[in-house]
Protein backbone atom coordinates (compact mmCIF):
# COMPACT_ATOMS: atom_id res chain seq x y z
CA UNK A 1 0.00 0.00 0.00
CA UNK A 2 1.32 3.42 -1.00
CA UNK A 3 2.18 5.88 1.76
CA UNK A 4 2.92 9.59 1.66
CA UNK A 5 6.57 8.85 2.35
CA UNK A 6 6.73 7.00 -0.99
CA UNK A 7 5.61 10.04 -3.06
CA UNK A 8 8.90 12.02 -3.16
CA UNK A 9 7.39 15.02 -1.39
CA UNK A 10 9.45 17.66 0.43
CA UNK A 11 10.46 16.44 3.90
CA UNK A 12 8.92 19.56 5.44
CA UNK A 13 5.62 18.73 3.72
CA UNK A 14 5.78 15.12 4.92
CA UNK A 15 6.35 16.35 8.46
CA UNK A 16 3.24 18.55 8.27
CA UNK A 17 1.18 15.69 6.83
CA UNK A 18 2.33 13.36 9.59
CA UNK A 19 1.36 15.91 12.23
CA UNK A 20 -2.19 15.98 10.84
CA UNK A 21 -2.45 12.23 11.40
CA UNK A 22 -2.55 11.08 7.77
CA UNK A 23 -0.32 8.25 6.59
CA UNK A 24 -2.02 6.74 3.54
CA UNK A 25 -3.08 8.90 0.57
CA UNK A 26 -6.46 8.57 -1.06
CA UNK A 27 -6.64 7.08 -4.58
CA UNK A 28 -6.79 10.49 -6.27
CA UNK A 29 -3.80 11.67 -4.22
CA UNK A 30 -1.74 8.56 -4.86
CA UNK A 31 -2.20 8.89 -8.63
CA UNK A 32 -2.12 12.68 -9.11
CA UNK A 33 0.87 13.64 -6.93
CA UNK A 34 3.54 11.68 -8.92
CA UNK A 35 2.42 13.21 -12.24
CA UNK A 36 2.33 16.68 -10.67
CA UNK A 37 5.87 16.33 -9.31
CA UNK A 38 7.03 15.38 -12.84
CA UNK A 39 5.78 18.76 -14.10
CA UNK A 40 2.88 17.41 -16.17
CA UNK A 41 -0.60 18.88 -16.42
CA UNK A 42 -3.15 16.92 -14.41
CA UNK A 43 -6.86 16.44 -15.12
CA UNK A 44 -8.45 14.90 -12.04
CA UNK A 45 -12.03 13.58 -11.99
CA UNK A 46 -13.28 12.35 -8.65
CA UNK A 47 -16.40 12.66 -6.57
CA UNK A 48 -16.52 15.10 -3.73
CA UNK A 49 -14.83 14.18 -0.46
CA UNK A 50 -11.98 12.19 -2.00
CA UNK A 51 -9.17 14.59 -1.05
CA UNK A 52 -8.70 16.60 -4.23
CA UNK A 53 -7.37 19.63 -2.30
CA UNK A 54 -4.32 17.78 -1.02
CA UNK A 55 -3.79 16.32 -4.51
CA UNK A 56 -2.64 19.71 -5.78
CA UNK A 57 -1.57 21.55 -2.60
CA UNK A 58 1.09 19.01 -1.53
CA UNK A 59 2.98 18.87 -4.86
CA UNK A 60 2.54 22.63 -5.33
CA UNK A 61 4.29 23.37 -2.01
CA UNK A 62 7.08 20.98 -2.96
CA UNK A 63 7.59 22.54 -6.39
CA UNK A 64 7.57 26.09 -5.01
CA UNK A 65 10.18 25.28 -2.36
CA UNK A 66 12.87 26.88 -4.48
CA UNK A 67 12.54 30.44 -5.70
CA UNK A 68 11.30 33.78 -4.46
CA UNK A 69 8.17 35.77 -5.16
CA UNK A 70 8.26 39.27 -6.62
CA UNK A 71 5.95 42.15 -5.85
CA UNK A 72 2.51 41.92 -7.51
CA UNK A 73 3.62 38.76 -9.37
CA UNK A 74 2.38 35.57 -7.64
CA UNK A 75 4.18 32.35 -8.47
CA UNK A 76 1.08 30.15 -8.35
CA UNK A 77 -2.66 30.68 -8.65
CA UNK A 78 -5.57 28.66 -7.24
CA UNK A 79 -9.07 29.50 -8.51
CA UNK A 80 -12.13 28.48 -6.46
CA UNK A 81 -15.82 29.04 -7.23
CA UNK A 82 -16.93 30.24 -3.77
CA UNK A 83 -15.49 32.26 -0.92
CA UNK A 84 -15.91 29.42 1.54
CA UNK A 85 -14.00 26.96 -0.63
CA UNK A 86 -11.22 29.50 -1.21
CA UNK A 87 -10.93 30.08 2.54
CA UNK A 88 -10.80 26.32 3.12
CA UNK A 89 -7.98 25.89 0.57
CA UNK A 90 -6.10 28.69 2.34
CA UNK A 91 -6.47 26.84 5.65
CA UNK A 92 -5.13 23.64 4.09
CA UNK A 93 -2.18 25.54 2.68
CA UNK A 94 -1.39 26.95 6.12
CA UNK A 95 -1.52 23.43 7.55
CA UNK A 96 0.73 21.77 4.97
CA UNK A 97 3.19 24.68 4.49
CA UNK A 98 3.69 25.63 8.13
CA UNK A 99 7.30 24.38 8.10
CA UNK A 100 8.20 26.34 4.96
CA UNK A 101 8.63 30.05 4.32
CA UNK A 102 6.09 30.24 1.50
CA UNK A 103 3.64 33.14 1.62
CA UNK A 104 0.05 33.26 0.49
CA UNK A 105 -2.75 35.76 -0.15
CA UNK A 106 -6.50 35.17 -0.19
CA UNK A 107 -8.54 37.32 -2.60
CA UNK A 108 -12.27 36.97 -2.01
CA UNK A 109 -15.24 39.29 -1.94
CA UNK A 110 -16.55 40.83 1.25
CA UNK A 111 -13.02 41.86 2.33
CA UNK A 112 -11.51 45.32 1.93
CA UNK A 113 -9.18 45.84 -1.04
CA UNK A 114 -6.56 47.62 1.08
CA UNK A 115 -5.42 44.64 3.11
CA UNK A 116 -5.32 42.43 0.04
CA UNK A 117 -3.27 45.03 -1.87
CA UNK A 118 -0.67 45.12 0.91
CA UNK A 119 -0.18 41.35 0.71
CA UNK A 120 0.16 41.42 -3.08
CA UNK A 121 2.61 44.33 -2.97
CA UNK A 122 4.95 42.35 -0.71
CA UNK A 123 4.86 39.40 -3.12
CA UNK A 124 3.20 36.03 -2.53
CA UNK A 125 4.09 32.50 -3.56
CA UNK A 126 0.52 31.21 -3.57
CA UNK A 127 -2.49 33.31 -4.58
CA UNK A 128 -5.89 31.80 -3.75
CA UNK A 129 -8.83 33.69 -5.25
CA UNK A 130 -12.31 33.67 -6.68
CA UNK A 131 -12.43 34.70 -10.36
CA UNK A 132 -14.39 37.92 -9.86
CA UNK A 133 -12.17 39.42 -7.16
CA UNK A 134 -9.01 38.34 -9.02
CA UNK A 135 -10.08 40.23 -12.15
CA UNK A 136 -11.01 43.25 -10.03
CA UNK A 137 -7.43 43.47 -8.74
CA UNK A 138 -6.02 42.92 -12.22
CA UNK A 139 -8.15 45.65 -13.80
CA UNK A 140 -7.10 48.06 -11.06
CA UNK A 141 -3.48 47.47 -12.05
CA UNK A 142 -2.58 45.89 -8.69
CA UNK A 143 -1.74 42.43 -10.01
CA UNK A 144 0.31 40.80 -12.77
CA UNK A 145 -0.15 37.16 -13.79
CA UNK A 146 2.88 36.86 -16.06
CA UNK A 147 4.90 35.12 -13.32
CA UNK A 148 2.43 32.28 -12.63
CA UNK A 149 4.24 28.94 -12.79
CA UNK A 150 1.43 26.68 -11.48
CA UNK A 151 -2.28 27.27 -12.01
CA UNK A 152 -5.04 25.27 -10.32
CA UNK A 153 -8.75 25.25 -11.17
CA UNK A 154 -10.71 23.59 -8.37
CA UNK A 155 -14.35 22.43 -8.71
CA UNK A 156 -14.45 23.29 -12.41
CA UNK A 157 -17.98 21.99 -12.90
CA UNK A 158 -19.19 24.36 -10.18
CA UNK A 159 -17.46 27.17 -12.08
CA UNK A 160 -19.55 26.19 -15.08
CA UNK A 161 -22.79 26.24 -13.09
CA UNK A 162 -22.03 29.68 -11.65
CA UNK A 163 -21.19 31.20 -15.04
CA UNK A 164 -17.46 31.68 -14.40
CA UNK A 165 -16.25 29.97 -17.57
CA UNK A 166 -15.72 33.24 -19.53
CA UNK A 167 -13.70 34.62 -16.61
CA UNK A 168 -11.66 31.41 -16.43
CA UNK A 169 -10.84 31.63 -20.12
CA UNK A 170 -9.72 35.25 -19.72
CA UNK A 171 -7.53 34.40 -16.73
CA UNK A 172 -5.94 31.56 -18.67
CA UNK A 173 -5.06 34.02 -21.44
CA UNK A 174 -3.31 36.31 -18.92
CA UNK A 175 -0.99 33.57 -17.62
CA UNK A 176 2.15 32.26 -19.40
CA UNK A 177 1.76 29.47 -21.90
CA UNK A 178 4.52 27.51 -20.14
CA UNK A 179 2.59 27.22 -16.87
CA UNK A 180 1.73 23.86 -15.26
CA UNK A 181 -2.03 23.36 -14.89
CA UNK A 182 -4.02 21.24 -12.43
CA UNK A 183 -7.68 20.87 -13.35
CA UNK A 184 -10.03 19.13 -10.90
CA UNK A 185 -13.72 18.45 -11.26
CA UNK A 186 -16.34 16.03 -9.99
CA UNK A 187 -18.09 15.76 -13.35
CA UNK A 188 -16.95 16.25 -16.92
CA UNK A 189 -19.51 18.34 -18.79
CA UNK A 190 -18.95 19.03 -22.52
CA UNK A 191 -17.99 22.65 -21.81
CA UNK A 192 -15.42 21.54 -19.22
CA UNK A 193 -13.97 19.05 -21.70
CA UNK A 194 -13.64 21.81 -24.30
CA UNK A 195 -11.65 23.99 -21.90
CA UNK A 196 -9.32 21.16 -20.94
CA UNK A 197 -8.54 20.48 -24.59
CA UNK A 198 -7.85 24.19 -25.16
CA UNK A 199 -5.70 25.10 -22.15
CA UNK A 200 -4.12 21.81 -20.97
CA UNK A 201 -1.13 20.32 -22.71
CA UNK A 202 -1.06 16.50 -22.81
CA UNK A 203 -2.61 16.15 -19.34
CA UNK A 204 -2.47 13.04 -17.21
CA UNK A 205 -6.14 12.10 -16.85
CA UNK A 206 -6.96 10.54 -13.51
CA UNK A 207 -10.43 9.18 -12.84
CA UNK A 208 -10.62 7.30 -9.58
CA UNK A 209 -14.38 6.70 -9.68
CA UNK A 210 -17.13 6.67 -12.27
CA UNK A 211 -18.34 10.15 -12.99
CA UNK A 212 -21.31 11.34 -10.90
CA UNK A 213 -21.52 8.39 -8.53
CA UNK A 214 -22.60 8.57 -4.93
CA UNK A 215 -20.50 7.20 -2.10
CA UNK A 216 -21.34 3.75 -0.75
CA UNK A 217 -20.97 5.04 2.81
CA UNK A 218 -24.11 7.19 2.45
CA UNK A 219 -27.53 5.73 3.26
CA UNK A 220 -30.03 7.45 0.98
CA UNK A 221 -33.80 7.76 1.34
CA UNK A 222 -36.44 9.59 -0.71
CA UNK A 223 -39.50 10.81 1.19
CA UNK A 224 -42.42 11.38 -1.18
CA UNK A 225 -45.70 12.98 -0.15
CA UNK A 226 -48.59 14.74 -1.84
CA UNK A 227 -49.51 18.14 -0.35
CA UNK A 228 -53.14 18.77 0.56
CA UNK A 229 -53.17 21.91 -1.58
CA UNK A 230 -50.60 23.39 -3.91
CA UNK A 231 -50.37 26.59 -1.89
CA UNK A 232 -49.74 24.50 1.26
CA UNK A 233 -46.80 22.58 -0.22
CA UNK A 234 -44.08 24.80 1.29
CA UNK A 235 -45.54 24.73 4.81
CA UNK A 236 -46.16 20.98 4.73
CA UNK A 237 -42.62 20.30 3.50
CA UNK A 238 -41.31 22.18 6.53
CA UNK A 239 -43.48 19.98 8.75
CA UNK A 240 -42.07 16.85 7.07
CA UNK A 241 -38.53 18.14 7.57
CA UNK A 242 -39.10 18.73 11.28
CA UNK A 243 -40.62 15.27 11.67
CA UNK A 244 -37.61 13.62 9.97
CA UNK A 245 -35.13 15.46 12.20
CA UNK A 246 -37.04 14.50 15.33
CA UNK A 247 -37.32 10.88 14.18
CA UNK A 248 -33.52 10.62 13.83
CA UNK A 249 -33.14 11.69 17.44
CA UNK A 250 -29.66 11.69 18.93
CA UNK A 251 -28.13 10.05 15.87
CA UNK A 252 -28.53 13.40 14.09
CA UNK A 253 -25.62 15.17 15.74
CA UNK A 254 -25.53 17.83 13.02
CA UNK A 255 -26.96 18.24 9.55
CA UNK A 256 -26.91 20.41 6.45
CA UNK A 257 -30.31 21.28 4.94
CA UNK A 258 -30.19 22.32 1.30
CA UNK A 259 -32.72 24.61 -0.40
CA UNK A 260 -32.76 25.75 -4.00
CA UNK A 261 -33.57 29.42 -3.36
CA UNK A 262 -31.95 31.91 -1.01
CA UNK A 263 -35.27 33.23 0.27
CA UNK A 264 -36.33 29.68 1.14
CA UNK A 265 -33.10 29.26 3.12
CA UNK A 266 -34.06 32.18 5.35
CA UNK A 267 -37.65 31.00 5.77
CA UNK A 268 -36.70 27.40 6.62
CA UNK A 269 -34.04 28.51 9.12
CA UNK A 270 -36.48 30.89 10.80
CA UNK A 271 -39.15 28.18 10.93
CA UNK A 272 -36.76 25.68 12.54
CA UNK A 273 -35.64 28.19 15.16
CA UNK A 274 -39.25 29.03 16.00
CA UNK A 275 -39.85 25.32 16.68
CA UNK A 276 -36.92 25.02 19.06
CA UNK A 277 -34.15 23.79 16.71
CA UNK A 278 -30.62 25.18 16.73
CA UNK A 279 -30.41 26.36 13.11
CA UNK A 280 -28.86 29.20 11.10
CA UNK A 281 -28.88 30.15 7.38
CA UNK A 282 -25.97 30.56 4.98
CA UNK A 283 -26.17 31.79 1.38
CA UNK A 284 -24.49 34.18 -0.99
CA UNK A 285 -26.45 37.30 0.02
CA UNK A 286 -25.13 37.29 3.60
CA UNK A 287 -22.08 39.29 4.64
CA UNK A 288 -18.81 37.39 4.48
CA UNK A 289 -18.22 37.85 8.19
CA UNK A 290 -21.63 36.36 8.98
CA UNK A 291 -21.02 33.42 6.64
CA UNK A 292 -17.67 32.62 8.22
CA UNK A 293 -19.12 32.97 11.73
CA UNK A 294 -21.92 30.54 10.86
CA UNK A 295 -19.49 28.01 9.37
CA UNK A 296 -17.19 28.25 12.38
CA UNK A 297 -20.13 27.59 14.69
CA UNK A 298 -21.14 24.57 12.64
CA UNK A 299 -17.60 23.19 12.70
CA UNK A 300 -17.09 23.59 16.44
CA UNK A 301 -20.49 22.08 17.28
CA UNK A 302 -22.23 25.16 18.69
CA UNK A 303 -24.61 25.08 15.69
CA UNK A 304 -26.48 21.86 14.92
CA UNK A 305 -28.45 22.59 11.73
CA UNK A 306 -26.99 24.54 8.81
CA UNK A 307 -29.64 25.64 6.29
CA UNK A 308 -27.77 26.39 3.08
CA UNK A 309 -28.02 27.07 -0.59
CA UNK A 310 -25.64 25.35 -3.01
CA UNK A 311 -22.88 27.68 -1.83
CA UNK A 312 -22.14 24.96 0.77
CA UNK A 313 -22.57 22.01 -1.60
CA UNK A 314 -19.09 22.07 -3.09
CA UNK A 315 -15.75 21.54 -1.46
CA UNK A 316 -16.53 22.42 2.14
CA UNK A 317 -14.66 19.93 4.29
CA UNK A 318 -16.67 19.32 7.46
CA UNK A 319 -15.78 15.69 8.21
CA UNK A 320 -18.32 14.90 10.92
CA UNK A 321 -21.62 15.79 9.24
CA UNK A 322 -24.04 13.02 10.19
CA UNK A 323 -27.04 13.92 8.01
CA UNK A 324 -27.95 15.80 4.85
CA UNK A 325 -31.53 16.84 4.10
CA UNK A 326 -32.56 17.95 0.63
CA UNK A 327 -35.51 20.21 1.38
CA UNK A 328 -35.71 20.74 -2.40
CA UNK A 329 -34.50 18.36 -5.08
CA UNK A 330 -31.82 20.24 -7.05
CA UNK A 331 -32.64 21.37 -10.56
CA UNK A 332 -29.17 20.26 -11.72
CA UNK A 333 -28.72 16.53 -11.10
CA UNK A 334 -24.95 16.91 -10.46
CA UNK A 335 -25.76 19.03 -7.41
CA UNK A 336 -27.42 16.01 -5.80
CA UNK A 337 -24.09 14.16 -5.81
CA UNK A 338 -22.30 17.13 -4.25
CA UNK A 339 -24.98 17.79 -1.66
CA UNK A 340 -25.14 14.31 -0.20
CA UNK A 341 -21.34 14.15 -0.45
CA UNK A 342 -21.16 16.51 2.55
CA UNK A 343 -21.82 13.43 4.73
CA UNK A 344 -20.15 10.03 4.76
CA UNK A 345 -16.70 11.55 4.24
CA UNK A 346 -13.34 9.91 4.99
CA UNK A 347 -14.91 6.48 5.42
CA UNK A 348 -17.57 7.59 7.91
CA UNK A 349 -21.21 6.58 7.66
CA UNK A 350 -23.84 9.15 6.77
CA UNK A 351 -27.53 9.54 5.91
CA UNK A 352 -29.13 11.64 3.18
CA UNK A 353 -32.87 12.33 3.08
CA UNK A 354 -34.60 14.00 0.14
CA UNK A 355 -38.14 15.41 0.29
CA UNK A 356 -40.09 15.29 -2.98
CA UNK A 357 -43.60 16.10 -4.16
CA UNK A 358 -45.29 15.07 -7.42
CA UNK A 359 -44.10 18.36 -8.92
CA UNK A 360 -40.46 17.16 -8.56
CA UNK A 361 -40.84 14.10 -10.79
CA UNK A 362 -38.76 15.61 -13.58
CA UNK A 363 -35.84 16.41 -11.27
CA UNK A 364 -36.01 12.98 -9.67
CA UNK A 365 -35.83 11.25 -13.05
CA UNK A 366 -32.76 13.28 -14.06
CA UNK A 367 -30.98 12.48 -10.80
CA UNK A 368 -31.60 8.74 -11.03
CA UNK A 369 -30.47 8.71 -14.67
CA UNK A 370 -27.24 10.45 -13.68
CA UNK A 371 -26.31 8.24 -10.73
CA UNK A 372 -27.43 5.10 -12.57
CA UNK A 373 -29.46 3.85 -9.64
CA UNK A 374 -32.89 4.22 -8.06
CA UNK A 375 -32.93 6.20 -4.83
CA UNK A 376 -34.46 4.00 -2.10
CA UNK A 377 -37.94 5.15 -1.08
CA UNK A 378 -38.53 5.96 2.57
CA UNK A 379 -41.66 6.52 4.61
CA UNK A 380 -42.93 9.33 6.78
CA UNK A 381 -42.22 8.92 10.51
CA UNK A 382 -44.82 6.98 12.49
CA UNK A 383 -47.57 9.08 13.97
CA UNK A 384 -46.86 12.03 11.69
CA UNK A 385 -49.89 14.06 10.61
CA UNK A 386 -49.98 17.12 8.41
CA UNK A 387 -50.74 20.32 10.32
CA UNK A 388 -54.22 21.72 9.70
CA UNK A 389 -54.40 24.85 7.60
CA UNK A 390 -55.47 27.90 9.59
CA UNK A 391 -58.35 29.84 8.05
CA UNK A 392 -58.29 33.54 9.05
CA UNK A 393 -61.99 34.02 8.22
CA UNK A 394 -63.09 35.22 11.67
CA UNK A 395 -60.45 37.90 11.76
CA UNK A 396 -61.34 38.96 8.25
CA UNK A 397 -65.03 39.26 9.24
CA UNK A 398 -64.09 41.49 12.17
CA UNK A 399 -62.26 43.85 9.86
CA UNK A 400 -65.18 43.94 7.46
CA UNK A 401 -65.16 43.35 3.71
CA UNK A 402 -62.07 44.37 1.83
CA UNK A 403 -62.16 47.08 -0.76
CA UNK A 404 -59.87 47.93 -3.64
CA UNK A 405 -56.19 47.27 -2.90
CA UNK A 406 -56.96 44.89 -0.02
CA UNK A 407 -57.97 47.71 2.38
CA UNK A 408 -61.15 47.60 4.45
CA UNK A 409 -64.03 49.51 2.93
CA UNK A 410 -65.07 52.81 4.49
CA UNK A 411 -68.10 52.59 6.75
CA UNK A 412 -70.90 54.66 5.18
CA UNK A 413 -73.64 53.84 7.70
CA UNK A 414 -73.75 57.41 9.03
CA UNK A 415 -74.16 58.97 5.59
CA UNK A 416 -76.19 56.78 3.21
CA UNK A 417 -77.84 53.48 4.11
CA UNK A 418 -76.30 50.56 2.24
CA UNK A 419 -79.75 49.24 1.30
CA UNK A 420 -80.66 52.51 -0.33
CA UNK A 421 -77.46 52.55 -2.32
CA UNK A 422 -78.00 48.97 -3.43
CA UNK A 423 -81.58 49.72 -4.59
CA UNK A 424 -80.49 52.62 -6.80
CA UNK A 425 -79.29 51.53 -10.23
CA UNK A 426 -75.66 52.26 -11.04
CA UNK A 427 -76.50 54.40 -14.09
CA UNK A 428 -78.85 56.61 -12.07
CA UNK A 429 -76.27 57.04 -9.29
CA UNK A 430 -73.62 57.96 -11.86
CA UNK A 431 -75.94 60.51 -13.51
CA UNK A 432 -76.81 62.05 -10.12
CA UNK A 433 -73.14 62.49 -9.39
CA UNK A 434 -72.61 64.17 -12.75
CA UNK A 435 -75.51 66.59 -12.13
CA UNK A 436 -74.12 67.46 -8.70
CA UNK A 437 -70.67 68.12 -10.17
CA UNK A 438 -72.08 70.31 -12.95
CA UNK A 439 -74.21 72.32 -10.51
CA UNK A 440 -71.19 72.80 -8.30
CA UNK A 441 -69.20 74.03 -11.30
CA UNK A 442 -71.95 76.53 -12.18
CA UNK A 443 -72.07 77.80 -8.60
CA UNK A 444 -68.33 78.29 -8.73
CA UNK A 445 -68.63 80.15 -12.04
CA UNK A 446 -71.20 82.53 -10.51
CA UNK A 447 -69.12 82.86 -7.37
CA UNK A 448 -66.76 85.61 -6.35
CA UNK A 449 -64.36 85.16 -9.27
CA UNK A 450 -64.85 88.72 -10.55
CA UNK A 451 -64.07 89.96 -7.05
CA UNK A 452 -60.92 87.86 -6.99
CA UNK A 453 -59.88 89.32 -10.31
CA UNK A 454 -60.77 92.86 -9.24
CA UNK A 455 -59.01 92.74 -5.92
CA UNK A 456 -56.16 90.80 -7.36
CA UNK A 457 -55.41 93.76 -9.63
CA UNK A 458 -55.73 96.30 -6.82
CA UNK A 459 -52.58 97.49 -5.04
CA UNK A 460 -51.68 95.89 -1.70
CA UNK A 461 -49.34 98.49 -0.25
CA UNK A 462 -49.04 98.39 3.51
CA UNK A 463 -48.99 102.21 3.95
CA UNK A 464 -52.56 102.55 2.51
CA UNK A 465 -54.24 100.13 4.95
CA UNK A 466 -55.71 102.73 7.34
CA UNK A 467 -56.69 105.44 4.81
CA UNK A 468 -60.40 104.62 4.43
CA UNK A 469 -62.96 102.15 5.66
CA UNK A 470 -63.20 100.78 2.09
CA UNK A 471 -59.87 99.15 2.52
CA UNK A 472 -61.19 97.28 5.60
CA UNK A 473 -64.14 96.08 3.56
CA UNK A 474 -61.87 94.87 0.80
CA UNK A 475 -59.75 93.01 3.34
CA UNK A 476 -62.90 91.29 4.64
CA UNK A 477 -63.86 90.40 1.08
CA UNK A 478 -60.44 88.86 0.46
CA UNK A 479 -60.81 86.72 3.59
CA UNK A 480 -64.20 85.57 2.37
CA UNK A 481 -62.70 84.78 -1.03
CA UNK A 482 -59.97 82.65 0.53
CA UNK A 483 -62.50 80.79 2.63
CA UNK A 484 -64.62 80.20 -0.47
CA UNK A 485 -61.61 78.90 -2.39
CA UNK A 486 -60.76 76.50 0.45
CA UNK A 487 -64.32 75.21 0.42
CA UNK A 488 -64.12 74.65 -3.33
CA UNK A 489 -60.83 72.78 -2.96
CA UNK A 490 -62.33 70.59 -0.27
CA UNK A 491 -65.28 69.73 -2.51
CA UNK A 492 -62.94 68.90 -5.37
CA UNK A 493 -60.91 66.56 -3.17
CA UNK A 494 -64.08 64.71 -2.22
CA UNK A 495 -64.84 63.87 -5.86
CA UNK A 496 -64.06 60.42 -7.15
CA UNK A 497 -63.01 61.62 -10.60
CA UNK A 498 -60.01 63.72 -9.67
CA UNK A 499 -57.33 64.31 -12.28
CA UNK A 500 -54.49 61.94 -11.39
CA UNK A 501 -51.06 63.52 -11.16
CA UNK A 502 -52.14 67.17 -10.63
CA UNK A 503 -51.55 67.22 -6.83
CA UNK A 504 -53.92 68.65 -4.25
CA UNK A 505 -54.89 71.72 -6.32
CA UNK A 506 -56.42 71.20 -9.76
CA UNK A 507 -57.23 74.25 -11.95
CA UNK A 508 -60.96 74.69 -12.28
CA UNK A 509 -60.94 74.86 -16.07
CA UNK A 510 -59.37 71.39 -16.30
CA UNK A 511 -62.17 69.87 -14.26
CA UNK A 512 -64.80 71.54 -16.42
CA UNK A 513 -63.14 70.47 -19.63
CA UNK A 514 -63.48 66.80 -18.64
CA UNK A 515 -67.23 67.10 -18.11
CA UNK A 516 -68.37 68.55 -21.43
CA UNK A 517 -71.29 66.64 -22.88
CA UNK A 518 -70.45 67.51 -26.45
CA UNK A 519 -66.80 67.57 -27.39
CA UNK A 520 -65.74 69.91 -30.19
CA UNK A 521 -65.13 68.29 -33.54
CA UNK A 522 -61.51 67.23 -33.96
CA UNK A 523 -59.32 69.33 -36.19
CA UNK A 524 -58.62 67.62 -39.48
CA UNK A 525 -55.23 67.31 -41.06
CA UNK A 526 -56.33 69.60 -43.89
CA UNK A 527 -57.15 72.38 -41.43
CA UNK A 528 -53.82 71.91 -39.65
CA UNK A 529 -51.82 72.08 -42.87
CA UNK A 530 -53.83 75.00 -44.32
CA UNK A 531 -51.84 78.29 -44.58
CA UNK A 532 -52.80 81.19 -42.37
CA UNK A 533 -54.88 83.93 -44.10
CA UNK A 534 -52.93 86.96 -45.24
CA UNK A 535 -54.09 90.42 -44.12
CA UNK A 536 -54.46 93.23 -46.57
CA UNK A 537 -52.02 96.12 -46.43
CA UNK A 538 -54.65 98.48 -45.07
CA UNK A 539 -55.62 96.01 -42.35
CA UNK A 540 -51.99 95.37 -41.52
CA UNK A 541 -51.49 99.11 -41.00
Amino acid sequence: MTKFSDLALDPRVLQAVAETGYETPTPIQAQAIPFALEGRDVLGIAQTGTGKTASFSLPMITLLGKGRARARMPRSLVLCPTRELAAQVAENFDTYAKHTKLTKALLIGGVAFGEQDKLIDRGVDVLIATPGRLLDHFERGKLLLTGVQIMVVDEADRMLDMGFIPDIERIFSLTPFTRQTFFFSATMAPEIERITKTFLSNPAKIEVARQSTTSETIEQALIQFTPSRKDRSFAEKRAVLRALIRAEGETCTNAIIFCNRKMDVDVVAKSLKSHGFNAAPIHGDLDQSQRMKTLDGFRDGSLQLLVASDVAARGLDIPSVSHVFNFDLPSHPEDYVHRIGRTGRAGRKGKAFSIATPFDEKYLTNIENLVKQTIPRGTLPEGFAMPEAREPRERRDERGPKGKGGKPQRDNRDTVPREAVAETPKDERREDNRREDRSSDRREDRGPKPQVHHHGSAPHSHHHRDETRREDGRRDDRQNDRQHDRNNDRRRNERDDRVVGMGDHVPDFILRSFKLKERPAPVTEAEVDAPEPQLADSQAE
